[in-house]
């Protein structure tokens, strides 16, 4: 709006009406673009930027030879002293316009150029709000939004549809409500100032406890620059009344949304930590976990990568009887574009083999789309669990065979199979990004090395490993059912009405109509069992 209340100036017919509906219009038109990612709308223009900075550099070097050396003597800092001198309140006033002067001449190219300008500018905001909602996301201080990252090289080009569409709401409205540029200039300005006042303070902190730099320094730098920027708020704040108790109002809504998921979702969290089920407790209730094990999978999904969530012991005491196979998974997204299949699934075993219960870890890039089909998901996971399985076993044979003879061939047949040629070390069978298919390679190699028959051991742990896989597949012909538990939290009776407030309404209104953190993929009502449970805090 700024740029375009230029038009002012070079057609006096224009009237501020004309100014606004031009400024909604190039608003729409910047929102609506955001969605084809910033390289692309980046590389198409771009290149305004730059000229914009050479406009303002060959405007000035134009007045610097047209007016000669006299103009230097502006950065003379006697003038502000008289300034101050003679009028001191209009001097304080004008501290926040400093921000927001510019300079001018041939007036329709820069004034063109100016509103191009303006137009990136505004999207650097939208894509820096984007990667501050983001990161906000990953600490648990925001709720689940729909990402959707527009770039396969670089993780940070991101964008959030319902973020871009409630700042196009936002800005569409302030600028329908205020329509001057004044007002405007007022809330630009205390926002300017909030933004350097932080980066002055998050430096002062970086400075103290990473680079370590002696206080001494530390208090003169902070003193320097916070000093000279309050003395600048103080002067924007004298205009809170014009415009800028709108941009306060918005922070402090933002703040008490931030503040109360993260508060919400860490009493969440810890309540299902300390109430997950002990192993004590699945071991005493046995194989069959104290009640009838019917023959399927399960596929229990939840957030918790270590332990049994208690929301598992309500399935028990709910249903009439459980699957003959568990699988606990957990979603989990990774810092590269995508995951290759073979390396998808990560498990691990949850109690003793006769519980036939395990731990599985989805992952997934941020360019993966899930969307396979219940049935393929099935198919993928049923094979990557074998592979563990056949892996687990394996394992275990060799380290049967190394306790029996140290010899040096087969520790060295040993160390190949634990160890792919990329360099990727196995822990505890589960590879890091790594290719299942080199274990099974190596393994067979390792295997033919060996000219002894196989032992008794041997033979009973290969018989052992094909009755897993064959209830493995007999479970799945049974069917598999997604058993999905929906936690929530309730303020306890005796809590303080504040905090009764907060959770029963604000965070369950946040909660419910925030995106879910698992996905239930195409699965089909008849495979699909959801149980509820709510924690009292």
């Amino acid at each position: 709006m700024s740029a375009v209340s230029g038009l002012k100036v070079g057609i006096a017919s224009v009237e501020q009406g004309e100014v606004v509906m031009i400024s909604v219009a190039f608003l729409i038109v910047l929102f609506s673009v955001q969605r084809f990612g910033t390289s692309k709308v980046g590389l198409a223009v771009g290149p305004a930027l730059f000229i914009w900075f050479c406009s303002l550099g060959g405007i000035g070097i134009y007045n610097f030879l047209k007016y000669g050396a006299k103009v230097l003597r502006a950065f003379n800092p006697i003038y502000i002293y008289h300034f101050f001198k003679r009028n001191p309140t209009q001097a304080w006033m004008s501290l926040g316009g400093c921000l927001l002067c510019a300079t001018g001449e041939a007036f329709w190219p820069v004034f063109f150029v100016a509103n191009i300008a303006a137009l990136i500018a505004s999207r650097a905001m939208t894509t820096a709000t984007f990667s501050c909602i983001k990161q906000s996301t990953a600490l648990g201080c925001f709720p689940r939004l729909k990402i959707i990252h527009t770039s396969r090289k670089f993780m940070g080009q991101i964008y959030i549809p319902v973020i871009n569409w409630f700042l196009l709401v936002s800005c569409l409205a302030f600028v329908a409500a205020f329509g001057s540029i004044n007002e405007i200039g007022n809330a630009y300005g205390i926002a300017e100032l909030g933004v350097m006042m932080m980066t002055t303070i998050l430096v002062t902190i970086i400075m103290l406890l990473i680079w370590q730099i002696n206080i001494i320094i530390v208090l003169c730098f902070l003193t320097f620059f916070l000093g000279v920027e309050l003395l600048f708020f103080s002067s924007v704040l004298g205009s809170v009344g014009d415009g800028s108790w709108v941009l306060l109002v918005f922070a402090a809504v933002l703040f008490m949304i931030m503040y109360i998921w993260n508060y919400g979702s860490k009493l969440k969290y810890e309540t299902e930590v300390k109430q997950k089920l002990s192993m004590d407790l699945m071991m005493e209730l046995g194989c069959n976990l104290g009640t009838i094990r019917a023959p399927g999978i399960g596929l229990v999904y939840n957030e918790l990568v270590k332990g049994i969530p208690i929301i598992f012991g309500h399935f028990l005491t709910t249903l009439p009887a459980i699957h003959s196979m568990i699988i606990f998974v957990c979603i989990k997204y990774v810092p590269v574009p995508v995951v290759p299949q073979n390396e998808r699934f990560l498990f691990r075993r949850v109690c003793p083999k006769s519980y036939h219960m395990f731990r599985c870890i989805a992952r997934y890039g941020y360019k993966d789309v899930r969307k396979e089909h219940h049935q393929t998901f099935e198919q993928l996971l049923i094979e990557s669990l074998e592979k563990f399985i056949r892996r687990e076993a394996q394992e275990r044979s060799l380290e049967s065979d190394e306790d029996d003879d140290t010899d040096a061939e087969e520790e060295q047949a040993f160390s190949r199979v634990l160890v792919a040629p990329n360099g990727s070390v196995y822990s505890l069978g589960v590879p890091l990004l790594a290719d299942y298919s080199c274990i099974e390679k190596q393994s067979s190699e390792a295997s033919t090395s060996f000219d002894e028959p196989p032992s008794e051991a041997q033979s009973d742990s290969a018989q052992s490993l094909e009755r897993e896989l064959s209830f493995i597949r007999k479970a799945k012909e049974s069917g598999v059912v997604y058993l999905l538990g929906h936690g929530d939290i309730r303020a306890r009776k005796d809590s303080w009405f504040i905090k009764k407030l907060v959770i029963n309404y604000f965070y369950a209104f946040l909660r419910k109509n925030c995106r879910r953190g698992i996905a239930t993929l195409s699965v089909p009502h008849t495979n699909l069992m959801q149980v509820g449970m709510t924690y009292m805090v």
